[in-house]
This record gives structure tokens, C-alpha cells and sequence, in this order.
């Protein structure tokens, strides 16, 4: 271990204002990532659920139609 002790460890040779304020700013920034990340997917699954059920709402308007297929000629040459 490069330290001493525990308390060598915390306090970083006089380095530790520095250092913990870079690991402090990290964590606030990963946090708030993380709940970002979160409300945008909650968000962007709320907006496809609408879009799916407009969609399941309009076609159920209308008459459904068969599908159709139809011969198609290709030319080999």
C-alpha cells in the first residue's frame, strides 16, 4: 500500500481537496446521468405507447383488407 495509514490515505500528502473534489464532482455527474437517462427512457416509452395506440385506434376505424398477391413477370433475358 503507498500509504501509511488511513488517515495518509485521506489526506493525500496535502493533495486531498483537490482529489475528493474530482471524485465528489463525478458522483453528483454520474448520478445525474443516471437519473436523466431515466426520465428520457420513461418519456420515450410513454411516447411510443400513445403513437401505438393512435395507430391500434385509427385502424380499428377503418375495415381491414385482405392481402393481395399478384403475379409478377420477369423477363430472363
Amino acid at each position: 500500500m503507498a500509504f501509511d495509514s488511513f488517515s495518509a490515505f485521506i489526506a493525500m500528502e496535502g493533495h486531498s481537496p483537490y482529489v475528493w473534489a474530482c471524485y465528489a464532482v463525478f458522483a453528483v455527474l454520474l448520478v445525474g446521468l443516471m437519473i436523466w437517462s431515466s426520465r428520457h427512457h420513461q418519456a420515450v416509452m410513454a411516447s411510443c405507447k400513445r403513437r401505438y395506440q393512435q395507430q391500434e385506434s385509427s385502424t380499428s376505424a377503418r375495415p381491414k383488407q385482405a392481402a393481395t398477391f399478384a403475379r409478377v413477370e420477369v423477363s430472363q433475358e
